[in-house]
């Protein structure tokens, strides 16, 4: 008697019709292992997370003006200068209507979204031109209080340091 072209032998067991048939899924034991490792990461990451919250808000605040800085870039390179102080940095994302209106403005405008993000902390990001230091411009964040000046998550944040 043949199985599969394997002569039959009484102390040999048939091969199984798919190699992966007797290991098809996961133990019970894998899946409660998998599921402890992710659970120890999930709250080692979420407690270092909750516990700063307040670097965590100055980092995203940090991106978004390094974003806003590239964006000023980009539009001067199209249109030759950097939005003016009145048409602010809201010339982002709609075409200027206040002069020199740009002619070489992209239709899609500069940013990914309609409108200009506020920071963190549901604040106006501000824009100045020329920057307090020389540049070109400056992007300013007060940071959580909201005010000029401060300390800690307080702190003002400027594009002239990042």
């Amino acid at each position: 008697m043949w199985i599969r072209d394997v002569p039959y032998h009484p102390m040999k067991k048939a091969l199984p019709q798919n190699r992966f048939a007797e290991k098809a899924g996961f133990t019970l034991v894998e899946l409660l292992v998998a599921l402890a490792i992710l659970t120890v990461l999930v709250s080692v990451v979420s407690v270092s997370i909750l516990s700063q919250p307040g670097e965590a808000k100055v980092t995203a605040a940090k991106a978004q003006m390094r974003t806003l800085k590239l964006a000023l870039s980009i539009y001067k390179t199209d249109t030759g200068t950097f939005p003016t102080q009145s048409q602010g940095l809201q010339a982002l994302v709609q075409k200027p209507t206040v002069p020199p209106i740009p002619d070489n403005y992209r239709s899609e405008g500069y940013l990914d979204s309609l409108r200009v993000p506020l920071d963190p902390w549901k604040n106006p990001y501000i824009y100045l031109i020329p920057g307090r230091n020389g540049e070109p411009f400056e992007i300013l964040s007060y940071g959580s209080d909201g005010e000029p000046g401060g300390i800690d998550n307080d702190e003002d944040l400027s594009s002239s340091f990042l």
